[in-house]
């Protein structure tokens, strides 16, 4: 019932928007004028992928529309965690009761640009979906620019479902994946067909992530096993105001509260698939690293993972965690880049550990892994979470990860290539969206070639791209 309210309340606003802007009042952008854009997304978490992200498609609008045009702001949660970040763009405050800041946040901006990776599915939050939507339905309400970048569709619920049709109908969304335009399309959502935006993202160099490795007990030749363990049983996330009330008065649902009035998941049938999927992993890993000499590490790619790192480094005998509550993007990114082998249940863990030739095989929860592992032509490095021979499975996989290592490599640098072509195609659509919305915002035009429209690549970067065109 929460949800829906916050659903309805944020409908509403978009229908007062609409109203307000037929009666002509409202920011329009103006010739001359830098174009104001508000970045929104799921950011000040600690959530790496996130922030990549993030980091990425700034990086690469500058690029495409020129820096010195440009006003950016970026949603944040927490302006500690994103301290840093995001260049020289302007960060604000985004509240868990976030339906009075779209109100009065994003007519201050000539457009909006979605930049959540999970935009459009109710696995993970309704809330955050109803703020991704809030948002670019907003910017189409008063004939901004609206775009969601790099975005995921799967399963709504009913009303998110309507919500979507009716008020991102005129936005444009690029998606990282067809089976997303798939879901799109059934609305009757304009989508063109792009990648995540995370594959042009530069670490700190290996030289970082050596020394952390070192630090942590790695000899420095033992190839790296990186195992990125999640609590996929949790989720959704959802608002109780009940459960609010009887954790600030009794101190209940204490293990499953998230923040302010948002709760996980919970109960014996989530603890019992939980249990299972970490004593799965943690026993292929054992069985694993029996045979063949291997240093084990624990990656948490967000805060909310480090947990599930700690059960699993303990069933390890103790194997060392790298968690995002500690290591920034750059650092903890290097690290991954430094490894020889990935056991993942995070998406980007995979995707930026993919330009360093990290042979990697996937555990999933929804669709994204499924997807990139299927791109890759890898689909039997896949297993789900609630695999009933998860350990069995994966200790199969993990062999055939050392038998396949350099066809894997292969494939891996061809797909980053793809989808660095993919992603400088991102930019121009939306510099053709733009022109469509501020025809007379100065767009550079002329000949330009694809590496163009991407943000300044690394030499690695370079050299593959070169080496696989």
């Amino acid at each position: 019932m929460t949800d829906v309210l916050l659903e309805a309340w944020v409908s509403g606003i978009i229908e007062l928007e609409k109203l307000t802007w037929m009666l002509g009042a409202g920011r329009s952008w103006r010739p001359g004028d830098k174009l104001k854009l508000l970045f929104a997304g799921y950011n000040g978490t600690r959530n790496t992928g996130s922030d990549v992200r993030v980091e990425e498609i700034l990086r690469q609008v500058r690029q495409v529309l020129g820096a010195e045009n440009l006003d950016l702001s970026v949603m944040t949660q927490s302006f500690e965690n994103s301290r840093g970040y995001f260049g020289d763009a302007r960060q604000v405050y985004l509240p868990d009761v976030f339906p009075p800041f779209l109100f009065r946040e994003v007519p201050q901006h000539d457009g909006v640009i979605a930049c959540e990776g999970s935009m459009f599915k109710s696995k993970f939050a309704n809330a955050l979906t109803t703020m991704i939507i809030g948002s670019l339905g907003i910017a189409s309400a008063q004939n901004k620019l609206s775009v969601g970048y790099g975005a995921e569709a799967g399963e709504m619920d009913p009303l998110l479902r309507k919500m979507c049709k009716r008020y991102c109908a005129d936005s444009l969304i690029i998606t990282r994946n067809p089976e997303s335009q798939d879901v799109l399309g059934k609305l009757g959502v304009s989508t063109e067909l792009g990648t995540d935006t995370a594959w042009t993202f530069e670490p700190h160099g290996p030289e970082y992530g050596e020394k952390a490795l070192r630090d942590a007990g790695w000899d420095g030749r033992m190839p790296v096993l990186a195992v990125c363990p999640i609590h996929p049983f949790w989720w959704p996330v959802k608002p109780s105001i009940s459960k609010w009330i009887s954790h600030a008065v009794a101190g209940a649902y204490k293990e499953s509260h998230y923040r302010s009035l948002y709760f996980h998941r919970s109960g014996a049938d989530v603890n019992a698939a939980y249990e299972k999927y970490l004593s799965g992993i943690s026993g292929a890993v054992k069985r694993y690293t029996k045979t063949r000499p291997m240093f084990t590490i624990l990656v948490a790619m967000e805060a909310l993972d480090t947990r599930s790192c700690e059960r699993v480094s303990e069933q390890l005998g103790g194997a060392p965690i790298f968690s995002s509550e500690r290591y920034n993007m750059y650092e903890l990114v290097s690290v991954l880049r430094c490894c020889d082998r990935m056991v993942s249940s995070r998406y980007h863990a995979i995707v930026t550990s993919m330009p360093a030739g990290v042979v990697s095989a996937g555990i999933t929860m929804d669709e994204r892994i499924r997807n990139i592992m299927h791109e890759r032509g890898h689909d039997h490095l896949l297993l789900r979470v609630d695999d009933p021979d998860l350990e069995e499975k994966l200790v199969v996989i993990l062999e055939r990860l050392d038998k396949d290592s350099e066809a894997i490599r292969e494939a891996l640098a061809a797909t980053v290539v793809r989808n660095l072509q993919l992603m400088a195609r991102m930019g121009t659509y939306l510099e053709a969206h733009l022109a469509q919305r501020y025809p007379e915002f100065p767009i550079r035009g002329g000949a330009r070639s694809w590496e163009e429209y991407l943000p300044p690549m690394s030499p690695q970067l370079e050299q593959l791209a070169t080496a696989h065109a």
